[in-house]
Order: structure tokens, then sequence, then C-alpha cells
């Protein structure tokens, strides 16, 4: 068996080399983050170092002995040649699940999805095989193309982006439909936030409201046109300004809400903002901030553990362009980091 470690800024270089000098059976051994040599690694930079093995005389594998009948006495032998194509095709589901896991899916989500992976398509895996498993296997955690609720909640911390998600969400509706969605306002606590909002509703000519108060914000769910999105303040549900106004939003049955989420954030982090926000009882996830996260992979085992699909995935600052509906084909191409920021297709 020859061992040998590779490094390159990103896992796509890494596993090229590998494929390279190794070969397509190569088997990934491990993957992980590394300061890079010299100056570069004093300022912070990292690189991906993958260590890969490979046997010398691969060829060997597949050399069979003539049949020879057993020793008398001796028990029948299984024939020689099933043991190494066994070994080749666990071999060929160990790579992949490497593979997976160097995009940052946790061990157990790679493993299932390398596993379902189709066997004649193990050995040497291409990437777009690779990409329409993972699609197929996750399709659940994609909600698509949905019809709008006739209230679309969305609630998460300061600055992860709900206004700006609220105004690529009706500024694309507003460009390709016409549509003019309901703007309403429920941050009276952030400066400017309501007049942040306002300004988007002018330039689409949409229809807006502001409420700072439950009896307001009661009053404007129950006037404004459907289908309305509420941006709300970056409080959690429990917090005693805030409770009287999520409870309002709680009493309704038309109600979608969505928890903004930046795809930045840390797995155990994410942990903490679900719980943080499980009494706004959110059926939706927002993720925003893609442009700047390498993969979305960390976060996908929370969200799987949680069972709430994607909605919308935000993949920059500009208003209406970088936003997109969350489908499976493009959550598989976020997760294997080959996908370039844009609008809908």
């Amino acid at each position: 068996m020859h061992l040998k470690r590779y490094r390159s800024e990103t896992v796509k270089d890494a596993l090229r080399a590998v494929r390279a000098e190794l070969g397509p059976e190569a088997l990934v051994l491990s993957t992980r983050t590394v300061a890079a040599p010299g100056v570069r690694g004093l300022f912070g930079v990292q690189e991906v170092e993958i260590t890969a093995a490979a046997e010398r005389h691969p060829a060997s594998d597949d050399r069979q002995l003539p049949p020879a009948g057993p020793a008398r006495g001796a028990a029948p032998r299984k024939p020689r040649g099933l043991r190494p194509v066994s070994a080749r095709a666990e071999r060929a589901v160990s790579e992949i699940a490497a593979r997976l896991r160097a995009s940052g899916l946790d061990d157990r989500l790679a493993e299932r999805i390398a596993a379902q992976h189709p066997v004649n398509r193990r050995r040497g895996a291409d990437l777009e095989s690779l990409r329409h498993t993972v699609a197929t296997e996750l399709a659940s955690l994609a909600a698509g193309d949905e019809p709008y609720a006739p209230v679309e909640v969305f609630v998460g911390p300061p600055g992860v982006g709900k206004t700006t998600t609220i105004a690529k969400i009706a500024a694309q509706e507003r460009a390709r439909q016409g549509l003019r969605l309901g703007l309403l306002s429920a941050d009276g606590f952030r400066v400017g936030a309501i007049e942040q909002l306002r300004l988007y509703a002018d330039i689409l000519g949409a229809p807006f409201a502001a409420a700072r108060t439950p009896d307001e914000l009661s009053r404007a769910l129950s006037e404004h046109r459907r289908p309305l999105l509420v941006d709300t303040a970056g409080r959690s549900p429990s917090d005693e300004v805030s409770k009287e106004m999520f409870s309002v939003l709680a009493s309704r049955t038309d109600v979608r809400t969505h928890l903004v989420l930046p795809a930045t954030i840390t797995s155990r982090a994410a942990e903490r903002l679900f719980d943080r926000f499980a009494d706004a009882k959110p059926s939706r996830v927002a993720l925003t901030r893609l442009d700047e996260a390498e993969s979305i992979g960390p976060l996908v085992g929370v969200l799987c553990e949680r069972g709430l699909p994607l909605s919308y995935l935000g993949t920059g600052q500009n208003v209406p362009a970088d936003l997109q509906r969350a489908t499976s084909p493009r959550l598989a191409d976020w997760i294997m980091g080959e996908m370039a920021t844009g609008a809908v297709a």
C-alpha cells in the first residue's frame, strides 16, 4: 500500500492531484484543513491536506490462480476471484464517502449517500453523477418552487439578511410576473428597520405597512394584501419585549415562518439558533451569504436532524438577482462547492 499526502487551496484541486498520480481507485483516508507553509501560514492562510493510498501493483488484484482441486480432507475453498471484487467495491464506496465528507457532510450522512450511489458508477465516480445522487438523497430538504402562504414571516437574529431577503422576493415577483407582494415591517426595535423596508416598497410600488405593537400587527395581518411578507425584529420569541408580537403570529393558521440563517454559521451555533427561535415555530429555513461560505455541507446534517426544508438560498447582496429558490439540484451544487452565484434560473 502506497500512502501520500497532497496539499492544495481547495478540496477539488487536491482530489484532482490524487487521481492524477494514484489513479481513480485511490482511497482517501483523511481530509483536513492545515496552515499554509511559510509566511502565508503566519497570516492565517489555510490549505486542504488529503491523505490518500493506493496499491502499488493494482493489476495484481485481478490475477487468479488456475483452478485446482481441494486437498484430501480439506474443505472446499471459495474462488479467489471474489475477494478482490468485494474489496474494490468497498474501497469505491469509502472513497465516495470521503469526498462527501471533504465537502463538509458529517460521517453518517456521507456514508448513507455513498451507499446509494449507483454500483456501476462508483469506481472513479465523476462529479456529475455524485451531484445527482446527493440531489436525490436530499430531495426532502428542499422546499422547491412552492406557492406562497397568505403570510410569509421571516425570523432570525440581527444582521442575517431578513429585510434584504424579503426585498429580493418581492422584487423578483414584480419583475417576472408583475405581482405586487405586500410588505409589513414588524421590527420596531432596530433603528431604520421600518424605513429600509418602506424604501424597497416605494421602489417596487408594493403595499406597505408598519406594526410597532401587537394590536397594530393583528390589524395589519387582517387588512393587508396577500401574499404578505413580514419582517420581524432580530429578537428571540421568548424575549419579553417581542413575545406578544410573536404570539399574534402564532395564533394564526395562514402563517408560514422562515428561520433565516447565514451559511457561514457553524453547526453548533445553528443548533443554538434553532433552540432560540423554537417558539416562533419555523417550518422553513432560508440560508443567506452562500457566496461567503465554502460549502453548506456542515449545516446539512443539522437541517436533516431538525426536519426543516430550505426555502431560499441567498447568494449575495444584489437585489433582486442574488436569490434562488431552494431545489434539490441547487442544494447538491452548493454542497459540492460547484455553484456560482447568480439569480434563479
